[in-house]
């Protein structure tokens, strides 16, 4: 029997609108009265991760920032954490700095950028249609360096980091890899997603990586958690569509990987279920658990 189930945000439980399917919703409610644990394991920062985990009544952990942190929701403390230390990140903001490239720190509570533009636009307008308590908190400021230098105590998942030339985006990623003790995210397509305007859909496209502290993987953190809950791997189901899924979907006792996912083509991952605009989530739950 599977104990636990893992499941990514964007691009898996999350259609190209940011959206969570009735289809999904429903079938992690039956997944949760079942018995199962069911972890949200993602990339975004830990209160969006929250909320969204929430949203769907998964209320006992969160994975966020790729696995930088695992938050205790019944105890409403972090349990694990591997943030990024100030120094390092001043040196990552260095270098996008100077190369004029675009940026987000994403910190425990919020997202810290200099404009609404590439994955934060895409934040923004989720919130839009969200209550003030369940939205991504997006700070914009003038001087991201010197917010840091005031703001010290702030903790710092991941830096963020998109353009849409790939040339360029390419350059700007091998000066990151030469700093040390950092993971940079390896991710060779465009991000693709959708945001409304009125009755016309927008697409926004970007090339990107994550930069977390150095071990920081999902999978790390699930064998942690799982550790603690006395639950072995094999009884471990992680359903994902990118790179920072990857060691989860290999490693886990069945994983998933989503239809629309850059892992397929990659042969990642024991089985492939529907897109995350055909509910295939739902489609896992149901043929795994249910």
């Amino acid at each position: 029997m599977y104990k636990l189930i893992a499941i990514d945000l964007d691009g898996t439980l999350l259609n190209s609108y940011g959206e969570i399917s009735n289809e999904n919703k429903n079938a992690i409610k039956k997944a949760i009265e079942k018995g199962v644990i069911v972890v949200i394991a993602s990339g975004r920062m830990p209160l969006s991760t929250k909320n969204l985990s929430l949203e769907v009544n998964a209320d006992k952990y969160i994975i966020a920032g790729n696995g930088a942190v695992i938050y205790d929701l019944q105890n409403n403390k972090i349990i694990y954490d591997r943030f990024i230390n100030n120094k390092k990140a001043m040196q990552i903001i260095d270098i996008c700095e100077q190369n004029s490239i675009y940026y987000s720190v994403y910190t425990e509570k919020s997202i810290i950028t200099k404009s609404l533009n590439y994955n934060v636009l895409v934040f923004h307008k989720e919130n839009i249609n969200k209550p003030e308590d369940m939205q991504t908190k997006i700070n914009i400021v003038g001087n991201i360096k010197e917010y840091f230098k005031t703001n010290k105590n702030e903790k710092i998942v991941k830096i963020n980091i998109c353009d849409d030339s790939k040339i360029i985006f390419g350059r700007i990623r091998e000066k990151l890899e030469k700093i040390k003790n950092i993971n940079v995210l390896e991710v060779e397509h465009m991000s693709r997603k959708l945001i409304r305007d009125g009755n016309q859909d927008i697409p926004i496209e970007y090339y990107y990586t994550e930069i977390s502290s150095k071990n920081v993987d999902k999978w790390e953190a699930i064998k942690y958690l799982i550790e603690k809950l006395n639950i072995k791997p094999e009884e471990v189901i992680t359903i994902g569509d990118n790179m920072n899924d990857k060691n989860m979907v290999e490693s886990a006792g069945i994983g998933i990987a989503m239809g629309n996912s850059a892992l397929v083509s990659q042969n990642i991952g024991k089985y492939t279920v529907s897109d995350n605009n055909s509910n295939g989530v739902a489609e896992a739950i149901q043929k795994f658990i249910l």
